[in-house]
């Protein structure tokens, strides 16, 4: 067999925040439903056909725990389905005037429903189970709600990612070596703390590694991996402004049929208002999934072929995404990634996982990395500059609490538990995120509050000594932010 030109990657990265019982529309479950329908649906059943077909080392796939909850729970579960039989009756419904779109849109959800109750039905993790234990695909954890670790108190970081991998471990059986971490963040040192906690590789973006993602890096001397993201390959899908999903004959993602909530058209161009909007046509959508996986097929060949001249031989590049991207925001990206798993085999490229890259020796020399994120900048201001800097200042208070409520010696302590819950929710980087973005800001900011407030309250009533009291009003909350029944606060302890 003729050697590989080099090795790629794909990396993809699930989350979404804690959104059952907060809010429907515009903001709450129907973004969950839509993600879980559009895009984790039709992904993990490509991988599941894939590996139908003995295909292995497909790709990674991070899950962040908070995610993995939600698509564990049974309300979650009971209302995706509800929101999927919808889905099938506003496609009925809208037969009169869209025939030709109405019955695509009954196809697809028909299709949907079928998986669901075939692979969905007791959750995710099973699936995930499956596909992992059979070598699809490589899973990645994370701390618990999607923190941005830089900015934590050390204790803090270390209990929230020791209770997400925990829950991954309950969930999946065996403890993820991989995380993603939240945002790629990274602060100098957080590689002792992944060390100790069992890591042995994780995320950063490619400037972080100044541009050299060829190979796994270990940081310092702690022996933990970076995987940074190569840009150049990754943008060729990712960028706002030249990539794949904002191609002409893709569905919009924007225009809607309001009646029917159904999406007739296609993007048309990047300046078309929406009123000029051409109708979406499935046959130039697949013609222009052909010639874009085409595209970036080549463009991952290119990219190893020069890496390996310049190394002197075969390297990596890890091309990393958000999941919701396939299928939620853009329509066609599932097929997409489906021919591009396909053809880059056959063009000479080894398709691994990031412990395949590892097992296959794809490891450079030792690097000191800087502070960084794979946000605007790529540093810190989105979830530390001046727009949320109120949020950071909350966020301070609430480890402060956090940290005082639990000293040595206590019993496990289901207020506490209650406490500590909250805290990981307000700590969540998602608010900081969706205020600097001017991304459903109201609502981030609401969030954010309503969760720092119970630690505030609760905190203040414990230490008070007021325990019937701390016990009416977790009462009160009704058991909307029961995420994690394994969490133990006194993790919180040296």
């Amino acid at each position: 067999m003729t050697e590989p030109v080099g090795t790629f990657c794909l990396v993809l990265h699930s989350h979404l925040p804690w959104l059952a019982h907060h809010g429907r529309w515009p903001m709450g479950e129907e973004w969950l439903y839509q993600s879980w329908a559009h895009a984790y649906l039709p992904v993990l059943d490509l991988v599941n056909r894939l590996a139908a077909e003995g295909r292995r080392e497909l790709l990674t796939l991070g899950v962040t725990p908070v995610l993995a909850a939600q698509l564990d729970d049974p309300h979650c579960l009971r209302g995706v389905h509800g929101w999927l039989g919808d889905w099938l009756l506003r496609a009925h419904g809208a037969a009169a005037r869209i025939p030709d779109l109405a019955a695509r849109e009954h196809r697809a959800a028909t299709a949907a429903l079928e998986v669901f109750a075939r692979d969905w039905r007791h959750g995710a993790s099973p699936l995930l189970r499956t596909l992992s234990d059979a070598g699809a695909l490589e899973l990645l954890a994370g701390p618990a709600t999607h923190p941005f670790g830089p900015l934590l108190q050390p204790a803090v970081r270390a209990f929230a990612l020791e209770t997400g991998l925990v829950d991954a471990t309950v969930r999946l059986g065996s403890r993820p070596a991989g995380i993603w971490a939240p945002e790629c963040g990274y602060a100098p040192g957080m590689e002792h703390g992944y060390a100790a906690a069992g890591v042995r590789r994780f995320l950063v973006d490619g400037p972080a590694l100044r541009g050299d993602t060829a190979l796994a890096r270990p940081v310092g001397d702690s022996g933990v991996l970076a995987f940074g993201r190569d840009l150049e390959v990754t943008y060729r899908v990712w960028s706002p402004r030249s990539g794949y999903p904002g191609g002409s004959d893709y569905r919009d993602f924007h225009t809607y049929d309001h009646p029917s909530g159904l999406k007739p058209a296609r993007v048309t161009g990047r300046r078309v208002p929406t009123e000029a909007k051409r109708p979406y046509d499935p046959a130039r959508a697949a013609a222009a999934v052909a010639r874009d996986a085409a595209d970036f097929v080549r463009v991952v060949r290119e990219r190893l072929t020069a890496i390996r001249r310049r190394i002197g031989r075969p390297g990596l590049t890890v091309a990393a995404f958000d999941t919701e991207l396939f299928g939620h925001w853009w329509h066609e990206g599932p097929r997409w990634l489906e021919a591009v798993l396909r053809t880059l085999p056959e063009a000479g490229v080894r398709v691994t996982t990031l412990r395949g890259a590892v097992d296959a020796g794809l490891v450079g020399a030792p690097v000191a990395l800087p502070p960084s994120s794979w946000g605007s900048g790529k540093d810190w201001r989105v979830w530390a500059g001046p727009r949320v800097a109120d949020l950071v200042a909350r966020q301070e208070r609430v480890q402060k609490a956090l940290l005082g409520a639990v000293t040595p010696g206590l019993a496990r302590d289901p207020l506490r538990d209650a406490l500590a819950t909250e805290a990981l929710l307000a700590l969540s980087s998602d608010w900081a995120f969706m205020v600097s973005k001017d991304s459903a800001a109201g609502y981030a900011r609401d969030r954010a509050d309503a969760h720092a407030t119970r630690v505030e309250e609760l905190a203040g009533l414990l230490g008070a000594g007021r325990r019937r009291a701390a016990e009416r009003r977790v009462a009160g909350w009704g058991g909307d932010d029961a995420v994690f029944g394994h969490l133990d606060a006194r993790g919180l302890l040296p």
